[in-house]
């Protein structure tokens, strides 16, 4: 059960937003432009080890933070869309009472809740970066096809989910075999009522193909925009990045070698000198 005894041992810190605590971190210079790192479809916010750590280190304020449903954050029984993912970064922001535009930075479908956020709040974005974001449509394959039927996918989450999800994990590298602690830190998050059904919910109603006329505004808005996709990425494939390049015509883009889904964790050598290059600027 996730309660008070569970989060006195969990890494972060808990803050009450719009449909409960949300599980954070937050490092660096309290006077410094804030970034916020926003976490994707059901990875915990481990994955932005490497990112949050270089950043802290060139001096930026970094938050980061687990979405409802994931890590230790509250699994809220509602509709996970995007206006919850939206509402949660909203109140988040307010009750760590940060006012100044912040930069966003989000991976795969925290790329889509971070361009979303964008485009319904402009005046609270300074910058904005996106590394492999999902948001527009994408052949599904015939697993997720039946997660999203009614009935069956609750029988399928049910019998087959904790399998489905974590087999699904290292398929984020184009490399995996680098990168055994990744998977590693997945499971904790499983054992906690209310996981599954967030994840489903996710799949049904998230901002996951939904989001090209968002990104569209967003592309039109005076905004610098940052896009860098991993040249091997299985879940998105390579060829998306098109697609976005085209609603987003403004962006600096960069095509990241010998990386999968998250280049950010892959190949941070490459990935932070580029991301603080553009924050700094």
């Amino acid at each position: 059960m996730l309660d008070a005894e569970a989060r006195a041992s969990a890494p972060g810190q808990f803050i009450a937003g719009s449909e409960g605590l949300t599980q954070y971190e937050l490092a660096g210079p309290a006077e410094s432009q804030t970034v916020v790192l926003v976490p994707g479809f059901s990875i915990p916010y481990y994955l932005w080890d490497p990112t949050f750590k270089a950043l802290a280190e060139a001096g930026f304020r970094v938050l980061r933070y687990n979405l409802y449903g994931r890590g230790c954050s509250d699994r809220p029984d509602v509709m996970y869309d995007r206006d919850l993912f939206e509402r949660q970064l909203v109140s988040l922001l307010s009750a760590l009472k940060i006012e100044s535009p912040v930069d966003l930075v989000g991976v795969s479908m925290g790329g889509a809740i971070a361009a979303g956020f964008t485009d319904r709040h402009p005046g609270s974005v300074r910058k904005l970066g996106l590394i492999d974001p999902a948001g527009l449509p994408m052949a599904g394959s015939l697993a997720k096809r039946l997660l999203q039927a009614p009935v069956i996918g609750e029988w399928l989450m049910d019998v087959m989910g904790d399998r489905i999800l974590v087999a699904d994990v290292p398929n984020d590298f184009y490399r995996p075999d680098r990168f055994p602690e990744y998977p590693a830190q997945y499971p904790p998050q499983m054992q906690y009522t209310g996981f599954k059904r967030a994840v489903l919910s996710t799949l049904r109603h998230g901002p996951l193909e939904n989001m090209a006329e968002a990104y569209q505004r967003v592309g039109q808005q005076d905004k610098p925009v940052w896009l860098v996709w991993g040249r091997h990425d299985r879940t998105l494939p390579f060829a998306t990045s098109e697609r976005v390049r085209a609603l987003l015509p403004r962006a600096e883009f960069h095509a990241i070698e010998e990386a999968g889904h998250v280049p950010h964790y892959e190949r941070p050598d490459v990935v932070n000198p580029l991301l603080v290059d553009f924050l700094r600027r």
